[in-house]
């Protein structure tokens, strides 16, 4: 049985800042760049890019705009290159050390729906907290570009990105799954030692014989690339659950049926 040791279902008009950090990578940028725009209500969240929000680090990453949450952070002080997911960039504003919800292990599951617009994209991700350089890599449980949505199948991108980690290989693909990501389905990860499962609606997609071995911490967002379009643009998210116990090694998952799923790489 698997004890479940993190829930949000979104309740209240407020995101709940003992579970989550409403700012992307902040301390990279400004506080009103980094701030999420989001709307809660009917137990959803809705993350939003609205059209007056301003971009979240133009001089690396031009007009790209996004909302996300996360649970935790870690950076140095200002002026340093010491922080989560920086990749060379200078520390900005020195934020407090904060680990809200960092498992080791275990399963990591959203009920959510996507977006279509091509200019975006949706995710559920798991980056280490990076307390030290090389526990760095990223888990992707789903990721999901507007232009891979459609009303038989979507595109959805899984898998794992070492960045610092000299453990861990590259191994990220771009799954075709019979789903129509514009209305509700679960993204799942089961993270367990040497090995990370993915699946789509309690259905199995994938599984890479490798895994992070240190604490990580969630990463929810949408992101827009380029202004246009109809706003806000919103992701919506039904739950995110986090749950101590993943399946034993060697457990048996149900895979969608032969041929109705297709693998490529970006």
């Amino acid at each position: 049985m698997r004890k479940l040791e993190f829930e949000d279902t979104f309740q209240g008009d407020r995101v709940e800042e003992t579970k989550w950090i409403p700012y992307y990578l902040p301390q990279w940028t400004t506080r009103t760049a980094a701030a999420a725009r989001y709307r809660l209500g009917d137990g959803l969240l809705r993350l939003l890019i609205e059209e007056e929000q301003p971009p979240w680090h133009p001089e690396t990453e031009g007009a790209m705009r996004v909302s996300s949450l996360q649970t935790g952070i870690f950076s140095g002080m200002a002026g340093s290159r010491i922080g989560q997911h920086g990749r060379g960039a200078v520390v900005q504003e020195e934020y407090p050390e904060l680990r809200l919800y960092t498992p080791l292990y275990g399963r990591i599951e959203m009920r959510a729906k996507a977006v279509d617009d091509p200019r975006c994209m949706v995710a559920l991700w798991m980056i280490g907290f990076e307390d030290e350089p090389e526990r760095s890599a990223e888990i992707c449980v789903a990721e999901i570009f507007g232009r891979d949505v459609g009303p038989d199948e979507a595109r959805i991108g899984m898998g794992l990105h070492p960045f610092g980690d000299p453990s861990i290989a590259d191994d990220f693909t771009v799954e075709t799954v019979p789903i129509d990501a514009r209305e509700f389905h679960v993204y799942a990860v089961d993270w367990t030692p040497g090995r990370v499962s993915f699946s789509v609606d309690g259905q199995h997609v994938r599984t890479i014989n490798q895994a992070p071995a240190y604490p990580m911490q969630l990463m929810l967002n949408i992101f827009e690339f380029e202004p246009g379009g109809v706003y806000p643009k919103e992701f919506t998210v039904d739950y995110v659950r986090g749950y101590a116990q993943a399946h034993p090694a060697g457990a048996r998952l149900d895979r969608f049926p032969r041929g109705r799923y297709a693998t490529s790489r970006l």
